[in-house]
């Protein structure tokens, strides 16, 4: 339930010049009618959009636009800079950070183009930053890296510091506890050197986070109440908002619960004013906690019923999960174990959707990280060399034609980000999908593998067990035959049993060379095929006559050539069995890179349709090997005029 402030994205406050600053609200708008559209009205805006933004932050992006407007009309790259500092700080306050790390890459591509490292340094902070709110630590490290390494040999010590603070929040993030301290600690020691309340406040409340995470509750209490001090001195609502929950969330820690309710109390006020979701959600959630352990659970169920509603209302999943943890306490409390239940599975479910969210999540950005950042790189240069063309143009043209390029310029902006986020997309169910049909391969290869095996071992003993006692049978009988004395009826009896013994051992010979050729073995698919075609002829069912082209110069694996010799098996058996073709054509071929198979029968054909939703055994197996062999199938028929079955395989 702790709460971190987000003022270490904002990096930008000391270009405001020193006469500006010192001007309060009201002798600002005062001013405001004799501003004029130039690089002094781009910091007039700015400077009023900050007196604005603690309190009511909408008003604050209304005048950080104005100042964003002015510098796009006036060519003021700065100025376009400078105003997305301010208005992506407001963003991250609304919790808005996708668009606010949109925002901030353009700055990042604007600040290179100018000679100015220091804009560059916090540029490139003000992006970490973005990417370390969408937890995403890895791109993050890389901003705050580059721009560290300006700001050292820049030499600027307050800069250093509020890079201090930004650094303790990355390592809290990562759980790096006494890393955070350590950084923390050294902010607070030079900004107290200073006259920057607003950034010691900052650099306060964030290094308490640490603390209380090391259940160091004393120093917690003691920074969150210096804290509140310069939140009420200096009348910042989120510094004061964020400071109370800490504070509540120090007693809360420590098991004081009857310390909570002033602090919940007064962070929903200033929540309510800042119309902060995130915090409304854990001001509620608190104030439910506090009447739960006072045992009056129907308001404390009232209170987490609100906490939940805000956050189901805004998708704060996480946020969430906790306030459905907390609600199915306060049912069980009250002896509602079917709600208790409904919401601790709920709340269960929720947390390892975010879990398997952020696994997926990391997976995908590892597999297409270097692919990702490539492109980006891409894009930026893209929308520099675009943005330096448009600048340049727009010097040259009236200011109709300085609105309507930069109005096409946003939009390309918008486009190729759009462009950016569908790719990825793609690329990532791209990426599912053959996972999925590598799983599906591998099962289909594992089973026909598993049939073949099969066969080969029915065939064996057929062949050898089966048929040898057959054989056996018959020469007893023959060797018998010399030593009897039948009668003529005995005899023609005994001479018909003779030949249906002869007709079983043929008969077990065929299906046993059936499951497993001993041709396709020996000597290659080819000549299986062939003995294959020539045994239909034999049996007079059907009149098959088989080709082949350069397959002697294909060297087939095993797995491979049972395949396909099941398949062309299966396809003649299904017009023996359904097409009342009196002939059909085997043709086996090879080109440059395919293998092709055909089947054709001159029997009743059928409507090729009703193979979508073919359910038989033997369509299914054709099916489940054409997909193992990564082949293509194409059906052809229409009644009366027979059936062709191509098949194409890679070489």
């Amino acid at each position: 339930m702790m709460k971190q402030l987000l003022f270490s994205i904002l990096l930008f406050l000391s270009f405001v010049s020193t006469a500006q600053t010192v001007m309060n609200r009201d002798s600002l708008l005062r001013l405001m009618p004799a501003i004029k559209e130039d690089s002094a009205g781009v910091e007039f805006y700015i400077n009023l959009g900050q007196q604005y933004e603690a309190n009511e932050p909408e008003l604050a992006k209304y005048y950080y636009r104005k100042a964003g407007t002015i510098s796009e009309k006036i060519n003021y790259e700065a100025g376009v800079v400078r105003y997305i500092f301010n208005y992506t700080f407001v963003l991250n306050l609304q919790a808005r950070y996708d668009s606010g790390l949109l925002l901030n890459q353009q700055s990042v591509a604007i600040a290179r183009t100018l000679n100015d490292p220091v804009l560059l340094g916090k540029a490139l902070f003000n992006t970490g930053t973005s990417y370390r709110q969408l937890a995403r630590y890895a791109e993050a490290a890389k901003f705050y890296e580059e721009g560290r390494k300006l700001f050292a040999d820049n030499g600027d010590s307050f800069l250093s510091a509020q890079g201090y603070d930004i650094l303790q929040l990355m390592y809290f993030n990562i759980e790096d506890y006494d890393k955070a301290i350590e950084y923390g600690q050294a902010a607070v020691k030079y900004l107290r050197t200073v006259d920057e309340p607003m950034w010691l406040g900052t650099a306060l409340n964030n290094l308490g986070l640490s603390y209380i995470k090391k259940r160091k509750f004393n120093e917690a209490e003691q920074v969150y109440n210096e804290t509140l001090k310069i939140s009420k001195r200096i009348a910042h609502v989120e510094m004061e908002s964020s400071a109370m929950l800490n504070m509540a969330d120090v007693f809360l820690q420590k098991g004081e619960y009857e310390k909570l309710k002033p602090f919940y109390e007064k962070a929903v006020v200033l929540n309510k004013q800042l119309q902060s979701d995130d915090g409304l959600v854990i001001s509620y959630r608190g104030m439910a906690i506090y009447y739960f352990f006072r045992k009056e659970f129907e308001t404390a169920k009232a209170y987490a019923l609100q906490s939940y509603t805000i956050a189901d209302t805004n998708n704060l999943r996480m946020e969430k999960q906790q306030t459905m943890q907390t609600l199915s306490r306060i049912y069980f409390a009250l002896h509602d174990m079917k709600s208790g239940y409904a919401y601790l599975r709920a709340a269960d479910v929720l947390a390892d959707s975010i879990l398997s969210d952020k696994i997926r999540r990391n997976a995908l950005d590892l597999e297409a990280k270097y692919q990702s950042q490539q492109k980006i790189l891409r894009i930026q240069r893209l929308e520099d060399d675009k943005k330096i063309q448009q600048l340049t143009i727009s010097r040259k043209n009236t200011l109709n034609y300085i609105l309507i390029g930069s109005a096409a310029s946003l939009l390309i902006i918008s486009l190729l980000s759009y462009r950016n986020y569908r790719h990825k997309q793609k690329l990532q169910q791209q990426r599912i999908n053959e996972l999925e049909t590598e799983k599906q391969l591998a099962a289909t290869e594992a089973v026909l593998k598993g049939e073949e095996q099969e066969r080969t071992r029915l065939a064996k003993d057929l062949h050898d067990g089966l048929g040898g006692m057959l054989s056996g049978i018959k020469y007893s009988f023959n060797t018998m035959k010399g030593n009897l004395i039948l009668t003529p009826d005995n005899a023609q009896a005994f001479e018909r049993s003779m030949d249906m013994l002869d007709s079983s051992i043929k008969e077990m010979r065929r299906v046993a060379h059936n499951m497993m050729p001993e041709a396709l073995v020996k000597f290659g698919l080819d000549t299986a095929l062939k003995d294959f075609c020539n045994d239909i002829n034999a049996s007079g069912a059907l009149k098959v006559s088989y080709q082949s082209l350069n397959i002697e110069e294909v060297e087939f694996e095993q797995s491979t050539a049972i395949t396909i010799y099941r398949i062309v098996q299966e396809l003649i058996n299904n017009t023996m069995k359904h097409a009342v073709a009196k002939n059909a054509i085997v043709q086996l071929s090879k080109t440059d890179d395919a293998i092709t198979i055909t089947v054709e029968d001159d029997g009743k054909g059928f409507d090729a349709d009703i193979l979508k939703a073919a359910r038989g055994i033997g369509w299914t197996n054709i099916l489940s090997r054409i997909e193992y062999l990564k082949g293509k199938l194409d059906v052809r028929s229409e009644a009366g005029k027979g059936t062709s079955v191509h098949i194409e395989l890679n070489a």
